[in-house]
Protein backbone atom coordinates (compact mmCIF):
# COMPACT_ATOMS: atom_id res chain seq x y z
CA UNK A 1 0.00 0.00 0.00
CA UNK A 2 2.71 2.42 0.78
CA UNK A 3 4.57 1.61 -2.10
CA UNK A 4 1.27 1.91 -4.73
CA UNK A 5 0.59 5.49 -2.47
CA UNK A 6 4.18 6.66 -3.20
CA UNK A 7 4.05 5.64 -6.54
CA UNK A 8 0.75 7.78 -7.13
CA UNK A 9 2.39 10.90 -5.30
CA UNK A 10 5.71 10.57 -7.62
CA UNK A 11 3.45 11.05 -10.65
CA UNK A 12 1.56 13.68 -9.68
CA UNK A 13 5.04 15.67 -8.45
CA UNK A 14 6.59 14.63 -11.68
CA UNK A 15 4.15 16.12 -14.04
CA UNK A 16 3.79 19.43 -11.28
CA UNK A 17 7.54 19.98 -11.95
CA UNK A 18 7.39 18.95 -15.60
CA UNK A 19 4.51 21.95 -16.08
CA UNK A 20 6.76 24.60 -13.64
CA UNK A 21 10.05 23.47 -16.28
CA UNK A 22 7.84 23.61 -19.51
CA UNK A 23 5.90 26.83 -19.34
CA UNK A 24 9.31 28.46 -18.11
CA UNK A 25 10.65 27.58 -21.16
CA UNK A 26 7.68 29.36 -23.60
CA UNK A 27 5.00 28.06 -25.98
CA UNK A 28 5.12 26.72 -29.45
CA UNK A 29 5.15 28.70 -32.70
CA UNK A 30 2.35 26.99 -34.07
CA UNK A 31 -0.45 28.72 -36.01
CA UNK A 32 -3.27 29.92 -34.91
CA UNK A 33 -7.20 28.71 -35.72
CA UNK A 34 -9.42 30.42 -37.96
CA UNK A 35 -10.89 33.72 -37.44
CA UNK A 36 -14.14 32.08 -35.86
CA UNK A 37 -12.53 31.00 -33.23
CA UNK A 38 -14.19 30.34 -29.80
CA UNK A 39 -17.49 30.57 -31.04
CA UNK A 40 -19.34 31.28 -34.24
CA UNK A 41 -21.92 32.94 -32.70
CA UNK A 42 -22.03 34.01 -28.77
CA UNK A 43 -25.36 35.26 -28.44
CA UNK A 44 -27.09 32.29 -29.89
CA UNK A 45 -25.45 30.16 -27.15
CA UNK A 46 -26.17 32.80 -24.44
CA UNK A 47 -29.83 31.86 -25.71
CA UNK A 48 -29.63 28.97 -23.03
CA UNK A 49 -30.01 29.43 -19.27
CA UNK A 50 -28.21 28.33 -16.53
CA UNK A 51 -31.04 27.16 -14.45
CA UNK A 52 -28.75 24.83 -11.86
CA UNK A 53 -26.03 26.94 -10.16
CA UNK A 54 -24.65 24.10 -8.23
CA UNK A 55 -23.01 22.49 -11.21
CA UNK A 56 -23.76 18.70 -9.25
CA UNK A 57 -21.47 16.51 -11.74
CA UNK A 58 -21.42 13.82 -13.66
CA UNK A 59 -23.74 10.92 -12.40
CA UNK A 60 -22.06 7.75 -13.00
CA UNK A 61 -18.77 7.40 -11.13
CA UNK A 62 -14.94 6.59 -12.98
CA UNK A 63 -15.15 2.34 -13.76
CA UNK A 64 -11.54 2.45 -11.99
CA UNK A 65 -9.72 4.64 -9.39
CA UNK A 66 -8.55 7.79 -10.20
CA UNK A 67 -5.98 10.30 -8.99
CA UNK A 68 -6.42 14.04 -9.49
CA UNK A 69 -4.50 17.44 -9.17
CA UNK A 70 -4.94 21.63 -9.90
CA UNK A 71 -1.96 21.95 -12.30
CA UNK A 72 -0.29 24.16 -13.91
CA UNK A 73 -0.02 23.28 -17.67
CA UNK A 74 -0.01 26.96 -19.65
CA UNK A 75 1.57 30.95 -19.45
CA UNK A 76 -0.66 33.51 -20.67
CA UNK A 77 -0.05 37.04 -20.22
CA UNK A 78 2.66 35.89 -17.72
CA UNK A 79 0.33 34.42 -15.56
CA UNK A 80 0.17 30.96 -14.85
CA UNK A 81 -3.05 28.85 -15.57
CA UNK A 82 -4.17 25.83 -13.90
CA UNK A 83 -6.43 23.17 -15.04
CA UNK A 84 -7.60 20.16 -13.68
CA UNK A 85 -5.26 17.10 -14.05
CA UNK A 86 -6.71 13.35 -13.53
CA UNK A 87 -4.84 10.16 -14.84
CA UNK A 88 -5.75 6.44 -13.53
CA UNK A 89 -4.08 5.38 -10.31
CA UNK A 90 -2.71 2.70 -11.20
CA UNK A 91 -0.80 4.31 -13.82
CA UNK A 92 2.84 3.07 -13.78
CA UNK A 93 3.43 4.41 -17.94
CA UNK A 94 2.39 7.25 -20.28
CA UNK A 95 -1.37 6.92 -21.63
CA UNK A 96 -2.96 8.37 -24.33
CA UNK A 97 -4.64 11.81 -23.26
CA UNK A 98 -7.96 13.67 -23.77
CA UNK A 99 -7.40 17.64 -23.38
CA UNK A 100 -11.22 18.27 -22.32
CA UNK A 101 -12.57 21.87 -23.37
CA UNK A 102 -15.27 23.58 -20.86
CA UNK A 103 -18.69 24.67 -21.72
CA UNK A 104 -19.48 28.00 -21.93
CA UNK A 105 -19.80 28.02 -17.66
CA UNK A 106 -16.01 27.59 -16.84
CA UNK A 107 -14.33 24.36 -15.44
CA UNK A 108 -16.37 23.60 -12.73
CA UNK A 109 -17.13 20.70 -10.86
CA UNK A 110 -19.41 19.45 -13.61
CA UNK A 111 -16.03 19.04 -16.16
CA UNK A 112 -14.01 17.71 -13.42
CA UNK A 113 -16.58 14.92 -12.17
CA UNK A 114 -16.66 14.20 -16.49
CA UNK A 115 -12.54 14.32 -16.77
CA UNK A 116 -12.48 12.25 -13.37
CA UNK A 117 -15.28 9.56 -15.46
CA UNK A 118 -12.86 9.95 -18.70
CA UNK A 119 -9.93 8.71 -17.08
CA UNK A 120 -11.09 6.25 -15.15
CA UNK A 121 -11.81 4.72 -18.91
CA UNK A 122 -7.88 4.53 -19.52
CA UNK A 123 -7.00 7.92 -19.95
CA UNK A 124 -4.71 10.81 -19.26
CA UNK A 125 -7.40 13.81 -19.15
CA UNK A 126 -6.15 17.67 -18.94
CA UNK A 127 -9.27 19.89 -18.22
CA UNK A 128 -8.25 23.40 -19.45
CA UNK A 129 -9.27 26.89 -18.44
CA UNK A 130 -9.67 29.19 -20.69
CA UNK A 131 -11.63 31.55 -18.23
CA UNK A 132 -8.38 31.90 -15.65
CA UNK A 133 -9.64 30.34 -12.97
CA UNK A 134 -13.50 32.00 -13.26
CA UNK A 135 -16.64 30.12 -13.54
CA UNK A 136 -20.20 31.34 -14.29
CA UNK A 137 -23.38 30.72 -12.17
CA UNK A 138 -25.77 33.19 -14.50
CA UNK A 139 -26.12 33.21 -18.35
CA UNK A 140 -24.90 37.14 -17.79
CA UNK A 141 -21.90 36.13 -16.10
CA UNK A 142 -21.18 33.03 -18.91
CA UNK A 143 -21.51 35.57 -21.51
CA UNK A 144 -19.20 37.70 -20.30
CA UNK A 145 -16.85 35.15 -19.50
CA UNK A 146 -16.97 33.82 -23.19
CA UNK A 147 -16.56 37.31 -24.95
CA UNK A 148 -13.34 37.72 -23.14
CA UNK A 149 -12.13 34.65 -24.93
CA UNK A 150 -13.71 35.62 -28.63
CA UNK A 151 -12.14 38.79 -28.82
CA UNK A 152 -8.89 37.65 -27.99
CA UNK A 153 -8.39 34.27 -29.77
CA UNK A 154 -5.18 34.19 -29.40
CA UNK A 155 -4.83 33.86 -25.91
CA UNK A 156 -6.81 30.88 -26.33
CA UNK A 157 -4.84 29.28 -29.08
CA UNK A 158 -1.74 29.93 -26.67
CA UNK A 159 -3.84 28.27 -23.60
CA UNK A 160 -4.76 25.01 -26.20
CA UNK A 161 -1.33 25.09 -27.57
CA UNK A 162 0.40 24.93 -23.91
CA UNK A 163 -2.20 21.86 -23.01
CA UNK A 164 -0.84 19.99 -25.89
CA UNK A 165 2.73 20.24 -25.24
CA UNK A 166 1.96 19.34 -21.49
CA UNK A 167 0.22 16.01 -22.27
CA UNK A 168 2.44 15.14 -25.22
CA UNK A 169 5.75 16.31 -23.75
CA UNK A 170 5.73 16.70 -20.05
CA UNK A 171 2.99 13.77 -19.57
CA UNK A 172 4.40 12.02 -22.55
CA UNK A 173 0.99 10.90 -24.03
CA UNK A 174 1.90 8.69 -27.43
CA UNK A 175 -1.82 9.97 -28.93
CA UNK A 176 -3.71 13.07 -28.43
CA UNK A 177 -7.92 13.81 -28.66
CA UNK A 178 -9.52 17.00 -27.73
CA UNK A 179 -13.31 17.09 -26.80
CA UNK A 180 -15.15 19.65 -25.63
CA UNK A 181 -19.02 20.23 -25.36
CA UNK A 182 -20.64 24.01 -27.00
CA UNK A 183 -18.28 26.70 -26.59
CA UNK A 184 -15.91 23.88 -25.78
CA UNK A 185 -16.70 21.45 -28.60
CA UNK A 186 -15.83 24.82 -31.24
CA UNK A 187 -12.61 25.04 -29.67
CA UNK A 188 -11.93 20.94 -29.97
CA UNK A 189 -12.62 21.80 -33.57
CA UNK A 190 -9.88 25.09 -33.71
CA UNK A 191 -7.34 22.68 -31.73
CA UNK A 192 -7.58 20.50 -34.87
CA UNK A 193 -6.71 23.34 -36.63
CA UNK A 194 -3.90 24.26 -34.65
CA UNK A 195 -2.53 20.60 -34.80
CA UNK A 196 -3.73 19.79 -38.57
CA UNK A 197 -0.95 16.78 -38.25
CA UNK A 198 -0.17 15.87 -34.94
CA UNK A 199 -3.70 15.52 -32.99
CA UNK A 200 -5.36 11.88 -33.23
CA UNK A 201 -9.15 12.02 -32.63
CA UNK A 202 -11.63 15.40 -32.10
CA UNK A 203 -15.18 14.79 -30.22
CA UNK A 204 -17.71 18.02 -30.75
CA UNK A 205 -20.66 17.98 -28.78
CA UNK A 206 -23.29 20.18 -30.15
CA UNK A 207 -21.12 22.99 -30.76
CA UNK A 208 -21.12 25.51 -33.95
CA UNK A 209 -18.28 24.93 -36.43
CA UNK A 210 -17.40 26.26 -39.88
CA UNK A 211 -18.32 24.28 -43.04
CA UNK A 212 -15.27 26.63 -44.46
CA UNK A 213 -13.88 23.99 -47.04
CA UNK A 214 -10.43 26.09 -46.54
CA UNK A 215 -10.56 25.71 -42.89
CA UNK A 216 -11.39 22.06 -42.71
CA UNK A 217 -8.87 21.41 -45.83
CA UNK A 218 -5.61 20.69 -43.74
CA UNK A 219 -7.34 18.96 -40.68
CA UNK A 220 -6.49 15.28 -40.58
CA UNK A 221 -7.48 14.58 -37.20
CA UNK A 222 -11.12 12.03 -37.26
CA UNK A 223 -14.18 13.82 -35.85
CA UNK A 224 -17.09 12.43 -33.72
CA UNK A 225 -20.05 15.05 -33.75
CA UNK A 226 -22.78 14.65 -31.36
CA UNK A 227 -25.77 16.84 -32.21
CA UNK A 228 -29.15 17.91 -30.24
CA UNK A 229 -32.33 17.69 -33.37
CA UNK A 230 -34.14 20.62 -31.19
CA UNK A 231 -31.00 22.46 -30.82
CA UNK A 232 -32.71 26.70 -30.62
CA UNK A 233 -29.51 27.76 -31.96
CA UNK A 234 -27.80 25.13 -33.68
CA UNK A 235 -29.94 24.90 -37.08
CA UNK A 236 -30.02 21.40 -38.82
CA UNK A 237 -29.08 22.88 -42.01
CA UNK A 238 -25.50 23.93 -40.59
CA UNK A 239 -24.85 20.27 -39.17
CA UNK A 240 -25.47 19.12 -42.59
CA UNK A 241 -23.49 21.54 -44.13
CA UNK A 242 -20.61 20.68 -41.84
CA UNK A 243 -20.69 16.74 -42.18
CA UNK A 244 -21.28 17.55 -46.11
CA UNK A 245 -18.31 19.39 -46.25
CA UNK A 246 -16.20 17.14 -44.28
CA UNK A 247 -17.57 14.17 -46.57
CA UNK A 248 -16.24 16.33 -49.90
CA UNK A 249 -13.18 17.05 -48.74
CA UNK A 250 -12.46 12.87 -47.37
CA UNK A 251 -12.40 13.54 -43.71
CA UNK A 252 -12.84 10.75 -41.55
CA UNK A 253 -15.63 11.70 -39.67
CA UNK A 254 -18.77 10.81 -38.03
CA UNK A 255 -21.91 12.73 -37.22
CA UNK A 256 -24.87 11.97 -34.80
CA UNK A 257 -27.91 14.02 -34.38
CA UNK A 258 -30.31 13.02 -31.19
CA UNK A 259 -33.77 13.65 -32.80
CA UNK A 260 -36.28 14.83 -29.90
CA UNK A 261 -33.59 16.34 -27.70
CA UNK A 262 -32.55 19.67 -27.06
CA UNK A 263 -28.84 21.42 -26.55
CA UNK A 264 -27.02 20.40 -23.24
CA UNK A 265 -28.29 16.98 -23.06
CA UNK A 266 -25.37 15.78 -22.03
CA UNK A 267 -25.04 18.13 -19.22
CA UNK A 268 -26.48 16.91 -15.86
CA UNK A 269 -27.03 19.62 -14.34
CA UNK A 270 -29.35 21.01 -17.10
CA UNK A 271 -32.90 21.30 -17.23
CA UNK A 272 -32.07 19.39 -20.63
CA UNK A 273 -30.16 16.75 -19.87
CA UNK A 274 -31.51 13.44 -21.53
CA UNK A 275 -29.98 10.22 -19.66
CA UNK A 276 -30.89 7.99 -22.72
CA UNK A 277 -28.57 10.25 -25.25
CA UNK A 278 -26.37 11.41 -23.12
CA UNK A 279 -25.05 7.57 -21.96
CA UNK A 280 -25.19 6.55 -25.83
CA UNK A 281 -23.04 9.88 -26.50
CA UNK A 282 -20.45 8.71 -24.35
CA UNK A 283 -20.50 5.32 -25.65
CA UNK A 284 -20.10 6.52 -28.83
CA UNK A 285 -17.62 8.87 -27.73
CA UNK A 286 -15.56 5.86 -25.73
CA UNK A 287 -15.97 3.61 -29.08
CA UNK A 288 -14.61 6.73 -31.16
CA UNK A 289 -11.24 7.05 -28.77
CA UNK A 290 -10.79 3.46 -28.31
CA UNK A 291 -10.28 3.48 -31.91
CA UNK A 292 -8.35 6.16 -32.28
CA UNK A 293 -6.31 6.28 -29.39
CA UNK A 294 -5.14 2.46 -29.56
CA UNK A 295 -1.55 1.70 -29.93
CA UNK A 296 -2.42 -0.33 -32.19
CA UNK A 297 -3.95 1.81 -34.66
CA UNK A 298 -2.20 2.52 -38.39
Amino acid sequence: MFIARTRKAGIIAALFLGAILLNACGSSDQGAAGDDSGSANVDAVTREEIKDAANSGAEAEPARAVISERMPYAEVGEELVYGYFVAPSDMFEPLPAVIMIHEWKGLNDNIRAMADRLAGEGYIVLAVDLYGGKTATTSAEARELMLSVTEDPEAANDNIRSAFKFVSETAGAPKVATVGWRFGGTWSLNAAMLFPDKLDATVIYYAHVSADEDKLRPVNSPILGLYAGKDISIKAQSVEAFGAALERLRKDHEIHVYEGVSQTFADPTSDNHDAVAAIDAWRRMLEFLGRHLSADES
